[in-house]
């Protein structure tokens, strides 16, 4: 498939006038031609559209059955010069009995009828009364294909695969589908269509409106999509169905993996059209990744029917792409941010109960991630009844401290109420370059990673000193850059931060702030927050600001972020990190940045994970980590050729 293993689906919701069915197939035929026109390959109409679902004992009238055969007739005629597949709901008689069935039409013709498996007959519902539940051991006629016989049905004089265990797809993609109770049963029939290889499902739906019902369907559509790694499109019957004792609202939905991508206005009196792409590499990348989902060949009641891809158009995505996959939903953003915090603190809790610990000892330098992890410590000496004293923040000044921080520094800590220490390093770091025969004035990296590294000791002997725990303050994109010095700023007792990539330290810091700090612990935490990132290891200027700002060195951490993500959670080749990037940076960052600092990005990855090979305990927080212990296990001599090769292929 092109597009990067995207492609287009819809959801259609059809005017309709209940039992015409005539009426009922053109305004079909007119969405239909309205999703090609947008490069759909596959678009999903609600059940029974070509009659209405509201029909009741109309459906034992042999007017309505030829009727609604009629319709389906011309609808493929019609359309047969369209290579959009599309699922239509419609009665289909077969064997003397009568089924609720999607038909799966591409090119003029039905390639295959999917009955309705589970059919409800409580409360509303009576589709017992009409329709017949499908089994497949039912003894329907059976024909050879491919040399397994298969149920078939005769419908318009055509021989039709006739089964609920129909593949269709093309070139190793499969969808299937399922018709409305049927997800709502105890396995639906989606559970065994992903388990053989199905990566989309369609259910074609008649569900009425009731108080409180639509959260509970889209929590069960999010729920069945996540647990089957697929996608999930849901199209609901709407205005026009009979209201004598109900009412239908339009309900269409476009789910991948428990997200939720469009979805329909309700109560509208006119027809509608959701459109979204589905990503299989994706979804690939998900069951690849979990052993815990079972996936085997076709079981022998499946059959695989070929389809064509009816859209190969190098179309814009019309999902959008967050810039900032790390940052919880604004929906949930409190909540998340809460559950997030609420993991640090309680891994620091138990490596401070279990070691007996008397202190927590943390360098404290005014930006972001110290700021974070001295607030974890507070935080965690709250809830397990500590003096906030037992925490000792130190400040180490140095050659490039610069008045905000420092100032920052002291504020925060104050207001606090932790025990403050301030050692000055230059001291030190003079005496070492002494040692070492090292020009001061040359600001190398051994410049630099001097000053790291005598930080480091000092909290290290300090933390002895007084029975302690030195945290760590280094952040997940610090790890995956390798921005660290080697047993400097990346060696701790525990690392509090290891989870959280740097566009993510900024929101919790402000969430504490807004709901967790009084006013004068506040003010020094927003000002925080806006400072830029810098390790400040290069001397200040003359009014005592800083100099080196670690954005213009590795890249925009906005931009990392997104690729670590991306390359960690599910496996992206470069190309299409670089191609989702554009997406979620357009309007903001050239073609010619983002590749740039991609492969910044990929080289810095791949020279520095003997970084992360030996990096302290800490808490995982997300679905991303790099703990060598557990999500991430990589040779630290791996060679980045293969991506860097990829990128240079990339246009602009």
């Amino acid at each position: 498939m092109n597009n990067h293993g995207f492609l287009r689906v819809a959801a259609a919701i059809p005017e309709l006038k209940v039992a015409d069915c005539e009426f009922n197939a053109q305004q079909i035929q007119q969405l239909i031609i309205e999703a090609d026109q947008q490069d759909v390959s596959i678009v999903c109409f609600p059940e029974l559209s070509i009659t209405g679902y509201t029909c009741g004992d109309l459906f034992l009238q042999q007017t309505l059955i030829q009727a609604a055969e009629q319709a389906v007739e011309n609808l493929l005629e019609e359309t047969q010069d369209l290579s959009i597949c599309f699922i239509i709901g419609v009665p289909v008689e077969e064997n003397s009995k009568l089924y609720n069935c999607a038909l799966i039409c591409q090119s003029g013709q039905i390639h295959g009828i999917v009955p309705k498996t589970c059919l409800p007959n409580y409360s509303e519902f009576y589709e017992k009364r009409w329709f017949e539940p499908f089994q497949n051991d039912l003894d329907t006629r059976k024909e050879q294909i491919d040399g397994t016989k298969f149920p078939v049905a005769m419908y318009l004089d055509h021989i039709v695969p006739f089964s609920s265990d129909i593949l269709f797809g093309w070139d190793g993609f499969y969808f299937a589908v399922e018709i409305c109770e049927d997800v709502w049963s105890v396995i639906p029939p989606s559970s065994h269509h992903a388990m053989n290889q199905a990566s989309l499902i369609f259910n074609l739906s008649a569900s009425p409106e009731l108080i409180g019902k639509q959260q509970y369907v889209k929590s069960l559509l999010s729920q069945q999509s996540a647990r089957c790694h697929a996608g999930y499109v849901y199209a609901g019957a709407g205005f026009g169905e009979s209201t004598t004792d109900l009412v239908y609202a339009g309900n269409a939905y476009i789910y991948e993996n428990g997200k939720l991508l469009a979805e329909s206005q309700r109560f509208q009196f006119q027809s509608q059209l959701i459109v979204s792409e589905i990503d299989f590499e994706l979804l690939a990348a998900e069951r690849q990744k979990n052993t815990s989902f079972i996936s085997k060949p076709c079981q022998p009641t499946y059959q695989a029917v070929p389809l064509e891809l009816s859209s190969e158009a190098e179309y814009q995505l019309s999902r959008n792409i967050a810039p900032y996959p790390f940052i919880p939903a604004t929906e949930n953003y409190s909540a998340s941010c809460e559950e997030i915090f609420s993991i640090q603190v309680a891994g620091l809790a138990k490596r401070i109960l279990h070691t007996c610990c008397k202190s927590m000892v943390v360098g404290i330098s005014g930006g972001v991630d110290s700021t974070l992890a001295l607030l974890v410590c507070v935080k965690t000496a709250d809830k397990l009844g500590l003096s906030r004293k037992s925490i000792c923040g130190v400040t180490m000044p140095g050659y490039g401290t610069s008045d905000r921080t420092y100032q920052n520094a002291l504020h925060l800590m104050q207001s606090l109420g932790i025990t403050h220490k301030e050692i000055n390093i230059i001291p030190a770091c003079e005496q070492h370059f002494k040692d070492i025969s090292h020009d001061p004035k040359q600001y190398d990296v051994t410049y630099e990673n001097t000053q790291a590294r005598e930080r480091t000791q000092i909290l290290m002997d300090l933390a002895n000193q007084q029975n302690g725990l030195v945290i760590g303050t280094g952040d997940l994109s610090e790890l995956a850059l390798g921005w660290a010095t080697y047993n400097g700023d990346q060696m701790s007792m525990y690392g509090v931060n290891s989870g959280i990539p740097k566009t993510l330290v900024r929101h919790l810091i402000k969430w504490v702030a807004e709901t967790q700090m009084d006013p004068q612990s506040k003010s020094p935490l927003i000002d925080i927050i806006e400072t830029p990132v810098s390790p400040e290891l290069l001397p200040a200027d003359k009014q005592g600001k800083m100099t080196q700002f670690t954005e213009d060195v590795v890249g925009p951490y906005d931009l990392h972020d997104f690729f670590l993500y991306y390359t960690l959670r599910y496996g992206f080749s470069p190309s299409k990190i670089y191609y989702l990037a554009q997406y979620a940076f357009e309007d903001v960052l050239e073609n010619a940045v983002i590749r740039k600092w991609l492969e910044v990005f990929f080289r810095r990855f791949f020279s520095n994970q003997f970084k992360r090979s030996c990096m302290p305990d800490g808490p995982k927080v997300g679905s991303v980590n790099l703990s060598p212990r557990g999500d991430w296990r990589m040779p630290s001599d791996a060679s980045a050729n293969l991506w860097l090769k990829e990128i240079s292929s990339l246009e602009d």
